[in-house]
């Protein structure tokens, strides 16, 4: 069932999200080679502490042969595509990609978003990852661009596609946006690949989190052992962006937007910084 928000749910929502959005510019500080994933998570742990939120991901879905998720981040490298564990023996290193996705609750409501950094600056990788990177982030700009009421969720869907498509980049399918609001994953999903035009239409109160997982080789994907970690099934490696964003009277409301990003997006996402890079 979706959920609608009203205004004033999505303004708790928004805290939710300035406190994500301040943790990843913390966290992007904080990457350099050297540090391992768990020293990044400790970090995140005390920053949300003191924000007084609560972390959306530690505890999270236990089920029948797989523990809770142990950590406060999820922190997948380089052919980990999402949900990887904080380790002591993940030691970053330059040219490495890490994913950090990040969840937080306030009075309630969660919020929730990932970024994927470039360790050690552009240098340290090809031209063909650096574009990896890059296309990824603007496909999740222009999925959050079509976020407007009046609007199909197909349209989300399609332009995120759109981003990959040109370079034949391999869209992951099996994990895919969705609702977010007391529950950190509610109903819709949103995939990042469709058609224009299909899927319910987009309504003023829906707030979603949009999610591109672009990879350099297929997109089919394997759980590690640990029954969290996500990876490609060829080993190449994959990107991953995430922003919630509100759907309002006035246009998309990106909830967990950056200092270097715009709350309310402009029709080309290209405007959007693309710079990805960390320690």
């Amino acid at each position: 069932m979706i959920v609608r928000k009203s205004p004033a749910e999505i303004e708790i929502m928004a805290r939710a999200g300035r406190v994500i959005a301040h943790l990843h510019e913390v966290l992007r500080d904080a990457v350099a080679p050297g540090v391992t994933t768990r020293q990044l998570d400790e970090l995140s742990a005390r920053e949300l502490r003191s924000a007084k939120a609560v972390p959306s991901f530690l505890g999270y879905g236990g089920t029948p042969g797989r523990i809770p998720f142990p950590a406060t981040l999820c922190t997948s490298v380089n052919d980990q595509i999402v949900h990887g564990i904080p380790s002591s023996e993940v030691t970053l290193r330059a040219g490495d990609l890490i994913k950090i996705d990040a969840g937080a609750i306030v009075d309630g409501y969660h919020a929730d978003s990932a970024v994927t950094w470039i360790v050690g600056g552009e240098d340290a990788v090809s031209e063909e990852v650096r574009r990896l990177v890059a296309r990824t982030r603007s496909g999740l700009w222009a999925g959050l661009s079509n976020a407007a009421v009046g609007n199909r969720l197909g349209d989300i869907s399609a332009a995120v596609e759109s981003h990959a498509a040109p370079s034949g980049y391999g869209v992951v399918r099996e994990y895919v946006g969705h609702g977010v609001g007391r529950s950190l994953h509610e109903d819709p999903h949103v995939p990042n690949y469709g058609r224009p035009g299909r899927g319910p239409k987009l309504v003023e109160g829906l707030v979603i989190a949009v999610e591109p997982m672009f990879n350099l080789g297929t997109h089919e994907t394997r759980v590690e052992a640990d029954g969290w970690t996500v990876t490609t099934a060829d080993g190449t490696l994959s990107s991953h962006w995430e922003h919630t964003v509100a759907i309002t009277a006035d246009g998309p409301r990106v909830l967990t937007a950056r200092s270097d990003e715009p709350e309310w997006p402009l029709r080309s996402p290209e405007l959007v910084p693309s710079a990805s890079v960390a320690g």
